[in-house]
């Protein structure tokens, strides 16, 4: 897994990203000219609190930032957490319209459980979103990095 992990690390700096921020449960890169934040997770479950604390420090690279884009690999994650995906919905994403964050893409594992999970839940929170943010947020569900950045 180290390999795999530093040989996207390489193709991330290749790319042009820059390294904001690495811990135990996520690695967040961003690219100023493309206006593309990534966020990979790096563990198969993210502790509720540590899920917030990694997006309250995308915050504040996005608010101080111009960013357009924000991509979400959740390849890693073997376990679907319902609080977590609520306040990320509902609250963040909401949050991050302020700042022009508009653009959402997700590349979710490759588990039928998983995605059937995230449409079901996806589905009852579109309803609980503002009018406003159905209308603009532009959220895309991918299969890799490239395509995500392409979309």
């Amino acid at each position: 897994m180290e390999a795999t992990r530093n040989l996207k690390e390489v193709d991330q700096e290749a790319m042009g990203f820059q390294l904001r921020f690495e811990n135990r449960w996520a690695r967040v890169v961003y690219h100023p000219d493309l206006k593309v934040v990534l966020c990979q997770l790096l563990s198969d479950y993210v502790p509720i609190e540590h899920f917030r604390s990694i997006f309250q420090q995308i915050s504040a690279l996005i608010e101080n930032g111009d960013f357009t884009k924000f991509i979400f690999d959740k390849r890693s994650l073997r376990t679907f957490h319902q609080p977590s995906m609520e306040w990320y919905f509902l609250y963040w994403k909401q949050e991050m319209m302020r700042y022009g964050l508009l653009q959402h893409r997700k590349i979710l594992p490759n588990l039928d459980w998983f995605k059937t999970a995230v449409a079901i839940e996806r589905g009852q929170l579109a309803g609980k979103m503002s009018p406003e943010a159905v209308e603009k947020l532009d959220i895309k569900y991918c299969d890799n990095i490239p395509e995500a950045i392409r979309t």
